[in-house]
């Protein structure tokens, strides 16, 4: 069973930078891609960044410019930094995976969401 452990999060101000850190843990074999993804409540889960084993890294539109992820994936973490925050940056952040067990080749993996509020 592969669980992501998240980090972080919790109230910040505007302008501030907000530091994510997430964890898999578990029988893993491979790490293909590691990042983070938000919601708001009545809204669809929309992709802040994302991280490839080959380095690729992707943002979300409403991020790019303001947003930076890093990967280590021999310790199997990723940590998200996002700077000039706005209320609208307000919404549960989850940590996501895609990896590889001895079970199964690729395997989709959530954790279970830290909220962020900014807010002054």
């Amino acid at each position: 069973q592969v669980r992501l452990v998240e980090s972080g999060g919790g109230l910040v101000q505007p302008g501030g930078t907000l530091r994510l850190s997430c964890l898999a843990t578990g029988d893993i074999s491979s790490i293909y891609i590691m990042g983070w993804y938000r919601q708001v409540p009545g809204k669809a889960r929309e992709l802040v960044a994302t991280v490839s084993s080959a380095g690729l890294r992707e943002y979300g539109d409403s991020v790019k410019g303001r947003c930076s992820i890093d990967n280590d994936f021999r310790k199997l973490t990723v940590d998200l930094q996002l700077g000039s925050l706005r209320p609208e940056d307000t919404a549960m952040y989850y940590c996501y995976a895609q990896a590889g067990t001895i079970v199964t080749q690729y395997l989709d993996v959530w954790g279970q969401g830290t909220a962020v509020t900014v807010a002054s």
